[in-house]
């Protein structure tokens, strides 16, 4: 049976061969893999899978590496990046879409050169995975277990062969249960799953040939589901509106953001009471699915910080400042954001967060080119939270033109438009990014390039000068008016 199911994987690889039609320079025959290690970190919202790839150069002739990622894993991952092992400088990465002839979502990795026929190299690639974990059972009383499950494919496919490869998920605290995969006796002879404490692993699998592919998808390939404990909240970001308002004349850089927080971990089971949750708070630990606080990392050097929600301000929060200097990159300024109320499974939370900051702490001027250079943080991740829709809004000084963004990452959408405030004559040119599932990977810095006209400094005191004139204008004229009525 085995050199059966062997004989039908060549027939298909040929087959496969014969069809390709993408770039040559990938093809299935210029690597193999000699050993596959993934390890799958477990969390709540966020799940850190990192894989390790021992390639072998066949051919030598391409420095174009092929990572398959199925339509599954494809669905939850948020973030990719590739680098050699032991360096910390990524990789060219180039997604080639869905290729249907290998049913998986293929990238293509640039090596810093060409390989010789025989070398050997290890590539890491880390993805960081959203909505890959759903609360069972979805819903719990208070102060009961949050327990999570996540659920993912077995074998990492590749269009190259692989001589083997294991996958380790490792959870936060206790695994209650796992599978155990049947029918892969084509690939082993040990057990499929051994569990030692909170690692399961699995493997190894030997003589893997190349898996992305339709067949082997049907076939070979097996889900693996691992229901465990998480002791901490489940937080989500519905929604982000972050604004960020530079002003030349106060020298200053406001953010706000408007933050819809939800705790995604099993919903309440029951009513809330408030003695249970006092007294949870007093005598034991607080239970896992009962948020009390929100912290969170805030950039050093800011002044007069605020935090409302709907009702008024959130004076329950505690704020610690930290100064701006040449260090400031190793320091942050620390909240301590506590809600009027616990936040329980399935609660929703509305507040506004923002500051002021000195403008020469993120802008410069570059004299040659007459150009001002300013860095806007992308966003301020919340410990263990990924953002669902965030909208970041840039709005430059009055005048501003030729304009220029360099994003971190590639946003779904880039706007111009103009906005318009106090004192405003034509308005300020606005630049507004947004994109869906922000990790706390993608925490960069949106470079704006602008030029300010000297006539547009002056746009603000002549707005000023003639608003106080018109003032005493018209309190000239009503002091000449008579409003009596004469007989």
């Amino acid at each position: 049976m085995t050199r059966l199911w062997h004989w039908t994987q060549v027939l298909y690889l040929l087959s496969c061969l014969l069809s390709v039609s993408w770039a040559t320079k990938g093809n299935i025959l210029s690597f193999e893999n000699t050993a596959i290690v993934r390890t799958v970190e477990l969390g709540g919202s966020l799940v850190a899978v990192t894989t390790t790839y021992a390639i072998q150069a066949v051919t030598g002739d391409t420095s174009e590496y092929i990572v398959a990622l199925s339509e599954a894993e494809h669905g939850v991952t948020s973030w990719i990046e590739a680098t050699l092992k032991g360096s910390v400088d990524p990789l060219q990465l180039k997604p080639l879409g869905y290729k249907h002839d290998y049913a998986a979502h293929l990238y293509s990795i640039t090596l810093p050169q060409v390989p010789v026929k025989g070398e050997t190299t290890s590539l890491v690639l880390e993805t960081v995975q959203t909505k890959a974990t759903y609360p069972w059972p979805p819903s719990s009383p208070q102060g009961g277990e949050q327990l999570l499950k996540y659920e993912s494919d077995l074998l990492v496919i590749s269009p190259y062969v692989t001589s083997v490869q294991r996958t380790k998920v490792r959870g936060p605290a206790s695994i209650r249960s796992f599978t155990t995969p049947e029918g892969l006796e084509a690939f082993t002879d040990e057990p499929t799953a051994v569990q030692a404490g909170s690692v399961v692993t699995y493997g190894p699998y030997k003589n893997i040939p190349a898996s992305a592919n339709p067949f082997f998808a049907e076939e070979s390939q097996k889900r693996i589901l691992i229901h465990y404990e998480f002791n901490e909240g489940v937080l989500t970001v519905v929604k982000l509106q972050r604004a960020a308002e530079i002003s030349h004349w106060g020298s200053n850089l406001n953010i706000e953001n408007q933050i819809l927080l939800r705790n995604t971990g099993p919903t309440l089971k029951g009513h809330f009471s408030r003695l249970d949750h006092q007294f949870q708070g007093h005598y034991h630990s607080a239970a896992a699915q009962s948020i009390r606080s929100v912290p969170m990392l805030l950039p050093a050097g800011i002044n007069t910080p605020y935090y409302y929600d709907l009702i008024g301000n959130v004076s329950t929060s505690r704020f610690r400042p930290s100064r701006s200097g040449k260090s400031r990159t190793l320091q942050f300024s620390y909240l301590d954001l506590r809600p009027r109320y616990p936040l329980l499974g399935g609660w929703n939370y509305s507040f506004t967060l923002g500051w002021d900051a000195p403008l020469s702490d993120s802008a410069k001027w570059d004299a040659k080119t007459g150009r001002y250079i300013i860095g806007v943080p992308y966003w301020t991740p919340i410990t263990g939270s990924y953002v669902e829709e965030a909208e970041v809004k840039i709005v430059l000084p009055e005048g501003a033109t030729d304009v220029e963004v360099f994003p971190p990452f590639n946003p779904l959408t880039v706007n111009r438009t103009v906005h318009t405030s106090y004192l405003d004559t034509t308005g300020r040119p606005a630049i507004i990014l947004t994109n869906t599932r922000i990790t706390d990977r993608h925490t960069g810095v949106i470079y704006v390039t602008y030029k300010v006209p000297f006539t547009a400094h002056l746009k603000k005191p002549i707005a000023v000068a003639a608003a106080t004139f018109s003032v005493f204008v018209l309190a000239l004229a009503a002091r000449r008016v008579d409003p009596r009525i004469h007989k």
